[in-house]
């Protein structure tokens, strides 16, 4: 039985150096760039070609709800996922985690992109993408969690919400290269190109952003709040029984292994709700509706979200070093009740017809909606969560909201559209979302500046 738990006994922390936080933060980027990148390779290919080479027999609109639907699969691996490598992050390290999820993803992207179509081997081919779908998710359930905590554990206190935000980055710059991919598609390859062979290209291309990241992530050390955790013994957290063994009334250990949990995690769900939702709709649904629905040029929705990714460079830091200075709740109350104020104006614009609007209507909603809110959860989430639990319980806040508002959503959104033959929908959904979230951060309590290496959530 262990009675104590010194500074002997545990894996000593190794020293972290301005190099060290660098890569750290390089590699967070990175990972998660490729886990949007890959995403949103596929749900652009769903919106615009997958309904006609693996769903060619039904109709356009019945194609996009099966399209939408097979995108929203992957949701369910990564829950899967979330809890499989979640509760291996918390007992083992983040650093290890991250190296499997990487591999699982780029390997289930880079066979995207040669399976057959439907006019080759029927419904098997459907099926096969569904399959590489859920082992995509699988990885990517902790992929995004594992980079969150990782740097948010890295970075100094008082530069925690910038330092952070660049896991938001991560999935601009994944979105952003994706969407860049499909735009240069779509401005040079004829309809019949893109079906037969261009759709492949951009799925082919993630490999070599693999083999980078997997070869950054080399080098990596292991987060120094996971080494400094008083229940971790030689780079391996201890049991709950042990921890209650070691444990002395009024000590760190007791605090972290007696609370009562639940609380953060519901707060952190509402949190995360807003952004999940509002991206889902902004980056997934509205290019297939703008496509199938709306007389511009089928490249417009593809470039408002490269234009948007890009403002984006400005956005997420930005938000990240206001949060930094004025607090969490402050800035997601601010956030969310703009997106709930120009919700309706923002798809007025969308719908007019004028590419100009499409254009400005995706760059707002897709900044204010859902990069904003994303600079933020990135750090807020790990400040709500212990040490002890804060790689699952944050995986699983982010993947629970994700099946609930951006898998469904999309789905929502199609049915709804479709049933009102109106655009309305979108927007009202939009505002639901939002509302979410601010009721959350009403709730929450101000996480600035507190210390991570505490086992215990923040309420």
């Amino acid at each position: 039985m262990k009675d104590s738990v010194t500074a002997a006994q545990r894996t000593p922390s190794a020293e972290r150096t301005t190099r060290d936080l660098a890569r750290a933060a390089v590699s967070g980027w990175l990972g998660t760039a490729m886990e949007f990148m890959d995403f949103q390779l596929y749900s652009l290919a769903a919106a615009i070609v997958f309904n006609k080479i693996f769903f060619p027999d039904v109709s356009p609109a019945i194609g996009l709800i099966a399209a939408m639907a097979t995108y929203g699969v992957g949701y369910v691996a990564r829950l899967a996922g979330a809890v499989y490598f979640g509760r291996m992050g918390d007992r083992i390290g983040r650093k290890k985690v991250l190296y499997l999820t990487i591999l699982l993803m780029g390997a289930s992207t880079t066979l995207i992109g040669v399976l057959p179509t439907y006019a080759s081997i029927g419904i098997l081919a459907p099926m096969l993408l569904v399959a590489l779908r859920l082992v995509q998710g699988f990885g990517a359930g902790a992929e995004i969690a594992g980079a969150t905590v990782l740097l948010a554990e890295y970075a100094p206190v008082e530069r925690r919400g910038l330092v952070s935000s660049l896991v938001s980055l991560g999935t601009n710059s994944g979105t952003l290269a994706a969407s860049g991919l499909w735009a240069v598609l779509l401005a040079t390859l004829s309809e019949d190109q893109l079906l037969s062979w261009g759709w492949r290209l951009p799925f082919l291309l993630s490999f070599v952003l693999m083999l980078f990241a997997f070869w950054l992530r080399r080098g990596l050390k292991e987060s120094p709040v996971f080494e400094e955790r008083p229940d971790v013994v030689d780079g391996v957290a201890m049991a709950k029984e042990e921890v209650i063994a070691a444990a002395h009334e009024g000590d760190v250990l007791a605090a972290g292994i007696r609370q009562r949990r639940g609380k953060a995690f519901f707060l952190a769900l509402g949190l995360r709700f807003g952004q999940a939702g509002n991206s889902g709709l902004m980056q997934t649904f509205l290019v297939g509706y703008i496509a199938t629905n709306l007389a511009v040029g089928r490249s417009v929705p593809t470039d408002a979200i490269v234009y948007g990714s890009l403002l984006g460079f400005v956005t997420v830091p930005l938000v990240g070093q206001l949060g930094d200075r004025f607090g969490r709740r402050a800035l997601y109350l601010a956030l969310t009740a703009l997106t709930t104020v120009v919700a309706f104006p923002v798809m007025l614009l969308i719908t007019s017809g004028s590419s100009a609007g499409v254009m400005l209507g995706m760059v707002l909603g897709l900044n204010v909606g859902v990069l904003g809110l994303f600079s933020l959860e990135s750090v807020t989430m790990a400040e709500l969560f212990g040490s002890r639990t804060r790689f699952t319980q944050l995986a699983l806040a982010k993947e629970i909201g994700g099946i609930l508002a951006t898998a469904i959503g999309p789905v929502l959104a199609a049915t709804l559209t479709a049933v009102t033959g109106s655009w309305w929908p979108i927007a009202a959904m939009l505002v639901v979302y939002s509302l979410i979230t601010f009721v959350s951060a009403l709730l929450a309590p101000e996480t600035r500046g507190r210390d991570l290496v505490r086992l215990e959530d923040a309420v």
